[in-house]
């Protein structure tokens, strides 16, 4: 990718390829809008379509000037099966990134140590995995994205290309269409 394809806005770096999703995502959580995030494109990742992540070295720093990547790969490659970001839909999309942002959320709240044993606890427990998903679907749907990510996982779940091994982990780590309506309905109260 090069600079013209790149987008500076307010200490976020956004790929022009998903400026205006990025842009919708980011509205809905006013908190992040002092935090340094880059959008980044990569050719491909494992298991995943999108990640976040804290950049290693903002985390000598306070957490307040912290710096954050989240990582989309340009084709979604599970099992052989191939989806490119262009295929995929803005709603979708949107989603994606709102979840992604609700780790963000999740990251900002802890201490530099707490951080990295975070990390820790989640490259080597499924529990944790599952803990840190759903707390990332939970900050989406606090933040009024109970649409997108709906969109998202109506995508995932029900999208014929997909394995049902990947189907299925995504039923076991992340919260279903029926809990995330239960949470909306639990904050209507």
């Amino acid at each position: 990718m090069n600079k013209t394809d790149t987008i500076f806005f307010k200490n976020k770096v956004i790929p022009e390829l998903i400026h205006e999703e990025a842009i919708i995502a980011l509205s809905h959580y006013p908190s992040l809008n002092n935090t340094a995030i880059e959008f980044r494109i990569t050719s491909t990742m494992k298991k995943s379509f999108m990640k976040a992540q804290p950049v290693l070295a903002s985390m000598f720093r306070s957490k307040e000037k912290r710096r954050y990547v989240i990582l989309m790969s340009e084709r979604f490659n599970i099992e052989g099966d191939v989806i490119r970001i262009q295929d995929i839909s803005k709603e979708v999309l949107i989603g994606w990134l709102g979840h992604e942002l609700g780790h963000l959320m999740d990251y900002q709240e802890r201490s530099n140590m707490n951080l990295m044993i975070f990390g820790l606890k989640y490259f080597f427990s499924s529990g944790y995995i599952k803990k840190a998903e759903r707390a990332a679907d939970s900050y989406a749907v606090q933040h009024g994205m109970k649409d997108y990510i709906l969109a998202t996982k109506d995508f995932i779940l029900n999208h014929s290309q997909l394995s049902e091994k990947y189907k299925a982990r995504i039923k076991r780590l992340y919260l279903s269409p029926e809990e995330i309506l239960s949470l909306v309905q639990e904050q209507g109260k």
